[in-house]
């Protein structure tokens, strides 16, 4: 079984066109089997210019492939153009993981919220509620049909999904939706950031801002972040100790240093970076952990985290 921290190379075994824009490709295993996951996973997939995407897994986790989905974004920093336009059946990919840092938790009552590319990581949530017997509800909101994928594979469960698509004049009731769910609904939600937002108000209005667990697509305009200060990073397996200044994160010193860390969003959201902690206590400023992983102070984001004490021990 691969280290879901080291690179592998996958065999492209077939692309499909799921919606306008967006196509989903099946990843199989050159020898061997995959890393088992559950719904909420995501995969690091390394795009031409040697950086890495994000990207959720999509397909079951019984499938013996991955299946990821991607939106062409030609505005974007090239990934999804990659995939488009040059990626095919037979090519083999790099990839890292699967890592799950939007997995599901028991509640009465699960509500999921999706925009446009972000049903990926919903798909494989609501089919194990589904085969669980878990009670369940999906909104599903997208500039229009011929956009949204996956909306032959949602058709079967019938009126648990409500579709928004804006081109037919409809949109989603966030202060509705809530006051619909019971208190102790569990809320998860993946879209736009202007969604979210709509969720996470509603939630807050409510009281329940508790209840919602989200996974973003770009860093949300935080509050002036506290001055950062300077450090240093031990490194325990490569025996490098080296001092980070205020000016610089930890994941920019170490790449300077030679260290090669798989990295993307450098802004807290996506997990690329995520390594271990030996010692030391983190300042973590990303937006991946949930509050009691980053209680547990035993990994970091390391593009956009700091520390709380003089120095970290990192395993790397």
């Amino acid at each position: 079984m691969a280290d879901n921290a080291t690179l592998r190379e996958l065999l492209v075994r077939s692309l499909r066109h799921e919606s306008e824009g967006v196509v989903s490709l099946r990843l199989e295993p050159r020898e061997g089997t995959l890393e088992h996951w559950e719904p909420g996973a995501h995969i690091d997939l390394v795009v031409a210019d040697g950086s890495t995407r994000q990207y959720s897994l999509c397909g079951s986790p019984s499938d013996p492939d991955y299946r990821i989905a991607v939106l062409r974004e030609p505005a974007g920093r090239g990934g999804s153009e990659h995939l488009h336009r040059t990626v095919r059946p037979g090519d083999i990919v790099q990839v890292k993981g699967p890592r799950n840092h939007f997995a599901l938790e028991d509640a009465p009552l699960h509500v999921l919220v999706a925009g446009g590319i972000g049903i990926t990581p919903i798909l494989p949530m609501l089919a194990k509620l589904e085969a669980d017997g878990a009670p369940w509800r999906l909104y599903y909101a997208g500039r229009s049909r011929t956009t949204m994928a996956f909306l032959d594979e949602l058709a079967p469960y019938g009126d648990k999904v409500t579709l928004a698509p804006s081109d037919e004049g409809t949109r989603l009731a966030f202060a509705s939706m809530v006051a619909d769910a019971p208190a102790d609904a569990l809320w998860y939600a993946c879209g736009p950031q202007r969604m979210l937002d709509g969720v996470s108000e509603a939630l807050a209005a409510a009281g329940r801002e508790d209840m919602l667990r989200t996974e973003l697509f770009v860093a949300p305009e935080a509050d002036v972040a506290a001055p950062a200060e300077g450090l240093t990073v031990e490194l325990r397996s490569s025996g490098l100790t080296l001092p980070v200044p205020p000016d610089r994160s930890i994941l920019e010193v170490v790449t300077e240093a030679g260290i090669d860390v798989m990295s993307d969003c450098e802004e807290g959201i996506c997990g690329s970076c995520e390594t271990k902690v030996l010692e030391g206590v983190p300042d973590h400023r990303d937006y991946v952990l949930t509050s009691q992983e980053k209680a547990q102070n035993d990994c970091m984001m390391i593009c956009v985290s700091r520390a709380q004490c003089p120095v970290l021990v990192l395993d790397l």
